[in-house]
């Protein structure tokens, strides 16, 4: 994972299920400045193509990066995106 933008704000939507990943990454990506960058962290696998799918098609925000790791025995998402307007 390279890390050439630095983290504004982070989301914990772990143990949350589809749409609520999306809703709630919209929600918070809403609120932050041009050029701010959120880290969502999520434990539902399918958020991988959700918040993907999202960023694609939604004007203002732009989909950087994406990983899968490890956290207490658990696989958890990491989403970053930048609001771009």
């Amino acid at each position: 994972m390279s890390t050439e933008f630095e983290v504004t704000e982070t989301l914990d939507v772990k143990g949350l299920s589809c749409p609520m990943p999306v809703v709630k990454t919209k929600q918070t990506a809403d609120g932050l400045s041009e050029g701010e960058v959120l880290e969502v962290l999520s434990t539902d696998s399918g958020s991988m193509s959700d918040v993907k799918g999202w960023a694609n098609t939604t004007d203002g925000v732009e989909l950087l990066e994406q990983a899968e790791g490890e956290e207490g025995g658990e696989s958890v998402y990491k989403h970053y995106v930048r609001k771009t307007e």
